[in-house]
């Protein structure tokens, strides 16, 4: 907006003490003969008056430039964007923090005094907001990283494998959260997928030599396809956009276009668009005033209609995205509706000619794209830093911008002024209402049908005595000689009693205490003493009251309560009905013509100056929200998104809100092939040369699943052979120690055991498992023997079996507590817990009998000769060998789990967490993969994940007090633990999205960001600034992590001794709070 010259002339006074308070502000000089000094000095120029002013400050160390990001505001010579920078000066803010943010608060204000100039806006809003952003982008300046962090891939292609057509993500290639945010929100509308897709340079620049913009803008056009192309028709899960990123960092990081924070992205991202469409336009316009389809898409009009003193304006102006302020508001309305009224604004409309100043924004023309900045960084004064602002902002999924459109000006004002007056009327009756609510004139306050109805009663109580003074005997002795004169009282009844002083003359000269008696027993005195009489009424009631008073009063109480109700209900529908009569002002079909649907949600969650960026974007063919958080592309729905995105709940709300005109579907559909009138899905979306690109891609990766199939099938096949030789010796050495012909695996030799006979079925030594089993299976002999000497061998092994069957078979359908899991002590009744298949069991079985610890008796060493022949006559069709050799290497991983989730418990128990960690999140990882195949393949996932996200929480702990010491050995110490082992660990929490797992996170967080507002010495602030983006990062993909911990053996007796033993002390899981 401008205004004309002499306008300005003629306010120039208040522009000068307009310029002197913000010098005030800013520097906090309150010498006004100073301050006018500075700005003759400066000839007004209020850049070097803050120079003036701040030039004992020490100077800013030069810098490397490719070092780090730097802070700049670029010029337009085209487009001004709502709430966008325009200048060409650059802030280095990578020296001295003082001097740096006094040269980015004085070009704030340089650009303030422009502001002014042009609209005539002085308020202090205005200036506060420049310093907002100068002190935002400080902090962004402050987080650079000496060591980006790259999450590593998995090296199994099939992890990295896109399933069906399912989206495609981006991989984090270093904090690039922000980028794949933007990115993917701007790839799911179709429309601008096909400019990208279909964009082709000028033929022209092929042969002239190529500017700046050029140089930059077409090599980032081109990886911007190749990307595109591969989100389309890639083969991959997830995409890697690090040529894309590097193009766009090498720019930030020029002096040209330079990083101011995250959303300022998308400014630059949209204008490198425009200018390469436009070099497109231009050279492809025949006589026509060339269109942009950048602009076309992404960029509104909008009308300033301001007055400025009595003087009116108009003024058209562009934008691209808008922003709007949230703190304050309740909702998206409520911050538009400030955002488009400025100032006063009575003299807008009327014919006086006021003095007022103020304006209002019309928009004359929409984007078929129309994006929101909400700001959520207000800037602390105290602190000298940005704040985020967490409070809760509503946001509708259908949005109607009838009300703010100039063609439906005069329409607007009216409701506008009717909801003025309904709001006025509204707080009139809320005060009204207040009054009836919080009756009373004390601090304690309660509504007034309360008071009458206890006043009621109160009256209608009865008493149950008199006056208490009324009830004291008063013949009884003075206070001085209660104690003598009644000996036959009790202590209790002599201490309830009070004491009446005697009236009677005779009484004086024989009762006077004398003072010692006066100290040392207490005088009771009606009405002062502590301690409650005996007969005083259990409730409060009047003492004299007559029957004609108390329907007197009763009729008045009742009456008033009753008038009461009925206002209170009067005021309470009118307050109803005007917030109704509010939210239906626009809802008329007229105001509904211009609707806007949400397309996606850019969510942030940290503080100020680190965090970690998400998206939330509409599927209109699956009609559901998807979520799309870096390589992790997952289904959604809309009550996560609110959860997420309105704010007030955790650290996490949206930034930025695209929504789409909803009578443009063109935005979102697909495109069909123009001869079979078919939707053209995958490659046939791409033009030839990206197709040849996503080809050669997709090639490289089957070629990559090939090598890994390769790979696999050699080592599978070098371990069958070493599994056959292994056989063969072990065989060999059987053969030798017995003539017994016997089957191999059951007749393992005295020092090794092949690999298909568990460690925990048959051991060379009596000592350990095979010692419990041994036992077990003697005793089973021994009973069947008892029923009946005769019997044969193999009737024996038979009823022996049997036996042992029944009583593991009890075992396994007990309810037992935790501490007394009997799947430790037997594999059996693992088995039947689990269904295993009666083939398995029996041969599980013989071979428990079949183990040569036995033959310590001619008994028991036929027992076991018949077992062993009994497996060499099982034939291969009968047992499946692999089924068998699989249940007992699930067995295994559950003896391995135990022992490591046991492991991890006791070191919990001992406060050695740093230990218990590792032991704790691999059981949690182990178990959650034995219970995915059944319930009672694993251990109670409840309690281990208790106990895993408190050992988390408890080596957070320790870690924030190490830092807070401030001793460097400590800091290194408490930063490692959290680098090493609590960072690796949060992606498992996250992945799983259950709540206390994400309330942990939370808190964890919250933790070290309560340190962002906290002096420190400057040291200290940058390892925290260096750590918080790691901590804050919310990609679900798993980093390279520590190898599983070693575990200890145990024998059958010493682990179920142990579980037991720790599961009775830990095997309840606590209630949780925050």
């Amino acid at each position: 907006m401008t205004v004309e010259q002499n306008v300005l002339q003629q306010h120039s006074q208040k522009h000068q003490q307009t310029l002197l308070n913000q010098l005030r502000e800013v520097t906090g000089t309150t010498d006004v003969q100073l301050l006018q000094q500075a700005l003759q000095v400066s000839n007004g120029d209020l850049a070097e008056a803050v120079a003036f002013l701040t030039e004992k400050n020490a100077k800013v160390p030069q810098q490397d430039e490719t070092t780090y990001y730097q802070t700049s505001q670029v010029a337009s010579d085209r487009y001004i964007s709502v709430g966008s920078q325009a200048d060409t000066n650059v802030i280095d803010l990578t020296g001295d923090d003082k001097d740096d943010l006094q040269r980015a608060i004085a070009l704030s204000l340089e650009e303030s005094s422009r502001a002014f100039r042009e609209t005539g806006i002085t308020d202090e809003e205005q200036a506060i907001s420049r310093v907002l952003e100068a002190s935002i982008a400080e902090n962004k300046a402050s987080l650079k990283r000496t060591h980006t962090e790259v999450w590593s891939d998995s090296p199994n292609p099939y992890d990295r494998k896109r399933v069906d057509t399912c989206s495609v993500g981006l991989k984090n290639v270093g904090n690039t959260c922000w980028f794949s945010a933007v990115i993917q929100s701007l790839f799911n509308l179709l429309e601008f997928q096909r400019l990208v897709l279909n964009y082709s340079p000028p033929a022209q620049v092929h042969d002239l030599p190529r500017t700046q913009k050029e140089h930059r803008n077409l090599p980032f056009m081109q990886e911007l396809r190749n990307l595109f192309s591969l989100m389309v028709g890639s083969k991959r899960k997830y995409v890697d956009p690090s040529r894309a990123v590097e193009i766009l960092k090498d720019a930030f990081k020029s002096s040209e276009a330079q990083q101011q924070d995250v959303s300022e992205f998308t400014h630059k991202l949209l204008d490198w668009l425009e200018d390469a469409f436009q070099m497109k336009a231009e050279e492809d316009r025949e006589g026509e005033k060339p269109k942009n389809p950048m602009v076309e898409l992404f960029y509104g009009r909008f009308l300033a209609v301001g007055v400025l003193e009595g003087k009116k304006f108009e003024n058209t102006e562009m934008f691209g995205q808008y922003p709007l302020q949230v703190n304050g508001f309740k909702d998206l309305h409520e911050c538009l509706e400030a955002a488009m009224i400025e100032g006063e604004i009575e003299s807008l409309h009327s014919a006086e000619n006021s003095a007022r100043s103020g304006q209002e924004h019309w928009f004359t023309e929409l984007p078929p794209v129309l994006t929101f900045e909400l700001s959520r960084f207000e800037f602390n004064q105290a602190l000298g830093r940005p704040e985020k602002i967490h409070n809760k902002l509503e946001f509708p999924s259908m949005l109607y911008m009838d009300r703010y459109m100039d063609r439906n000006r005069e329409t607007t004002r009216i409701k506008r002024e009717e909801i003025r007056r309904l709001k006025e009327h509204l707080t009139l009756l809320q005060q009204r209402l207040e009054r009836y609510l919080s009756y009373g004139s004390g601090p304690k306050r309660f509504p007034l049908a309360d008071v009458l109805q206890y006043a009621m009663e109160f009256a209608s109580s009865k008493p149950v005595c008199t006056s208490p003074v009324e009830d004291i005997d008063t013949s009884a002795p003075p206070g001085g000689t209660t104690g003598q004169q009644l000996p036959s009282q009790s202590t209790t009844e002599q201490d309830s009693l009070p004491a009446a002083e005697s009236s009677g003359p005779a009484s004086a000269p024989t009762t006077a205490p004398t003072a010692a008696q006066q100290h040392r027993i207490p005088i009771h005195k009606p009405f002062t003493q502590s301690r409650l009489p005996p007969d005083l009424p259990m409730h409060p009631a009047p003492r004299h009251i007559s029957d004609e008073e108390l329907r007197v009063l009763e009729g008045c109480l009742h009456r008033w309560r009753s008038e009461v109700e009925n206002d209170t209900r009067d005021l309470q529908g009118s307050i109803n009905r005007i917030h109704r009569t509010v939210e239906l002002m626009y809802s008329d079909k007229s105001m509904m013509q211009v609707p806007y649907r949400l397309h996606a949600v850019l969510v942030h969650e940290g503080q100020a100056n680190a965090g970690h960026y998400w998206a939330y974007i509409y599927d209109p063919h699956q009609r559901c929200w998807m979520k799309y958080n870096d390589i992790s592309v997952t289904k959604s729905s809309w009550e996560e998104l609110v959860r997420d995105s309105f704010g007030g709940y955790r650290n996490a709300s949206a930034y930025c809100l695209m929504y789409i005109n909803d009578k443009k579907p063109f935005l979102i559909e697909e495109e069909f092939d123009k001869e079979t009138g078919q939707i053209l899905s995958g490659m046939d979306k791409l033009p030839p040369d990206l197709k040849q690109y996503v080809k050669g891609d997709n090639e490289m990766f089957e070629k990559e699943i090939l090598e890994w199939d390769t790979l696999q099938a050699r080592k599978a096949q070098q371990e069958k052979q070493a599994l056959a030789a292994a056989l063969a010796a072990a065989a060999a050495a059987s053969s030798t120690s017995s003539p017994q012909p016997m089957s191999i695996e059951s007749s393992p030799p005295d020092n090794s055991a092949p690999q298909q006979d568990p460690e925990y079925m048959e051991q060379p030594s009596p000592t350990n498992d095979s010692k419990q089993l041994q036992e077990d299976t003697e005793r089973a002999i021994s009973r069947a023997a008892s029923e009946q000497e005769a019997r044969s061998p193999e009737a024996l092994l038979n009823a022996a079996i049997k036996l042992e069957y029944a009583r593991l078979l009890r075992f396994a359908q007990e309810d037992t507590p935790l501490e007394n899991d009997y799947r430790i002590q037997h594999i059996i009744v693992y088995f039947i817990q689990n269904q295993a298949p009666k083939k398995i069991l029996e041969r599980t079985l013989l071979t428990q009998f079949a183990d040569r610890n036995l033959a310590f008796d001619e008994r028991c060493k036929s027992i076991m000769n018949v077992a062993r022949a009994k497996l060499d006559l099982i034939k291969p069709e009968e047992v499946n060998m692999d089924e068998y050799e699989m249940w007992h290497q699930a067995y295994r991983n559950f003896r391995e789990t135990t022992i490591s989730m046991m492991t991890g418990l006791e070191l919990f128990q001992k406060t050695n967490y740093i230990d218990a960690l590792m032991y704790l999140i691999y059981a949690y990882q182990y178990n959650k993969e034995l219970l995915s195949k059944g319930l009672y393949r694993g251990h109670d996932e409840e309690l281990l994940g208790h106990y895993r996200r408190q050992c988390l929480l408890k080596l957070n702990e320790q870690a924030a007090a190490m830092f807070e010491s401030g001793e460097e050995a400590e800091v290194n110490t408490g930063l490692g633990i959290m680098n090493e082992l609590v960072v690796p660990c949060i992606p498992l929490l996250l992945i799983h999205d259950t709540e206390r797992d994400l309330l942990a996170v939370e808190d964890m967080r919250n933790r070290w960001c309560s340190y962002l507002g906290q002096e420190m010495e400057s040291n200290l602030q940058e390892r925290l600034t260096d750590f918080l983006p790691k901590l804050l990062d919310c990609s679900t993909e798993i980093k390279s992590f520590h190898d599983p911990p070693k575990l200890p053996t145990f024998s059958i007796l010493e682990l179920s001794e142990r579980f037991s033993l720790v599961m009775a002390a830990m095997g309840r899981v606590p209630t949780e709070g925050r």
